[in-house]
């Protein structure tokens, strides 16, 4: 690590110039993008953490969040946020989860490994609409890295760990939040286990406000900075020509499973950054042409679900306080990468993307305001946690009928 901060400190002095038009690239992006994408979730977050909404949420998705992904239901509420806000906020409500013991290390790290996606803002905005032009390809995109994560979620819950092994259920049980194990109904407890969290969180209003302000602040400019380092050194390394030997690798690799070999600068600027590796697979050319557009599309599909190692950053840095490791984390992110890459192939031949290609009216089109696509994220997030609640409870009714029937 030091002799690579050496070498890229050894390239910012010979390139300034290099490096100055990257880190202005990296400081556009993270402000006309990133800053007011993430700071109100971030805010959001804290605050529904200091109400006991987290409590409310666990207690109803308990009986659907353990039996699909081995995970207390407070990670219900997690996963809406993670897949509406995107990258890093499910890493952020992971960590404080583990710091309130609500999860474990192993718990938290499966939760951060899938609600790691990007927001729906900047799969359809930027991607779809912004770099491909195609808002009709969005079903595909989308189908393919929201689907993989919850895939990859689900095949987790048999991944052994020694901190859960004879104990599964933990110390983070919905009876352990709400304090009253089999007292009155389930709804009757969630709301006994917000209240309980509410009075011990004990901090008025004002107060809550104003320390989820100024730690969501401090974790923005945390982000911004890991975006502008890793713009500034993806961009010296490149110009360096120190990365052509790792692209022609990445191009023999491609062709070798059929995939185009143009197609290795998207992957190599992906593997640092996923707005310029997601920017590249939609303005691959063969030839003067562009390449077929379910190539290119798979190749986005990997550079949003592997996230780049800025965001990886991003996340270590979120998680470094509760005994994360980052092995599993890089290894899955990988997994989901090629999961939604080979989703792509798979859900294509169901979509039509001819010049005739109809979509549904409520698509963005390339004309949409930010407010339109503004709209998004908090649909998402109402939609995704409304139906795991609706799940939750629907299990809970049957797991109370199959008992009256076995006792009769």
């Amino acid at each position: 690590m030091g002799g690579t901060a050496l070498l890229i400190g050894g390239l910012a002095l010979a390139m300034p110039e290099v490096a100055l038009e990257a880190s202005l690239r990296g400081v556009k992006v993270w402000w006309e993008v990133l800053f007011p994408a993430l700071f109100p979730f971030f805010v959001l977050s804290e605050l529904l953490l200091g109400f006991g909404i987290v409590h409310l949420a666990g207690t109803l998705l308990d009986p659907l969040m353990r039996p699909l992904f081995r995970i207390p239901g407070a990670g219900g509420f997690v996963v809406a946020m993670g897949f509406a806000s995107g990258y890093p906020v499910g890493a952020r409500l992971t960590s404080r989860l583990m710091e309130q013991n609500l999860v474990n290390r192993a718990q938290g790290e499966r939760l951060v490994e899938m609600t790691t996606t990007s927001d729906p803002i900047f799969l359809i905005g930027a991607v779809s609409v912004g770099f491909f032009g195609r808002p009709e390809a969005v079903p595909v995109l989308a189908a393919a890295h929201y689907g993989g994560a919850m895939l990859l979620g689900i095949l987790g819950r048999w991944r052994k760990d020694p901190e859960e092994t004879g104990a599964i259920e933990s110390t983070t049980t919905s009876a352990a939040v709400t304090g009253h194990p089999r007292r009155g109904s389930r709804v009757r407890r969630a709301f006994s286990a917000m209240h309980e969290a509410r009075i011990a969180d004990g901090r008025p209003f004002g107060v809550l406000l104003q320390q989820s302000l100024q730690s969501s602040l401090a974790l923005m400019m945390i982000v911004g900075g890991l975006v502008v380092f890793f713009s500034a050194a993806l961009d010296l390394l490149l110009h360096s020509g120190l990365l052509a030997l790792f692209r022609d690798t990445v191009s023999w690799i491609l062709a070798a499973v059929g995939m185009p070999g143009e197609l290795s600068s998207s992957f190599v600027q992906g593997m640092f950054e996923v707005t310029l590796g997601a920017r590249a697979a939609a303005q691959t050319a063969d030839g003067g042409s562009l390449l077929p557009l379910v190539d290119r599309l798979a190749m986005a599909a990997f550079v949003l679900s592997w996230a780049g190692l800025s965001v990886h950053a991003q996340v270590a840095g979120l998680m470094s306080k509760t005994g994360w490791r980052y092995g599993p984390f890089a290894r899955t992110r990988f997994l989901h990468g090629v999961a939604a890459a080979a989703g792509v192939y798979l859900i294509w031949p169901l979509f039509r993307f001819g010049e005739a290609a109809s979509v549904p009216a409520w698509w963005p089109a390339a004309g949409d305001t930010p407010l339109t696509l503004a709209a998004w994220p908090p649909l998402m997030a109402a939609a995704v946690l409304s139906l795991l609640i609706a799940a939750g409870l629907a299990a809970r009714a049957a797991s109370s009928l199959k008992r009256r029937i076995l006792n009769k």
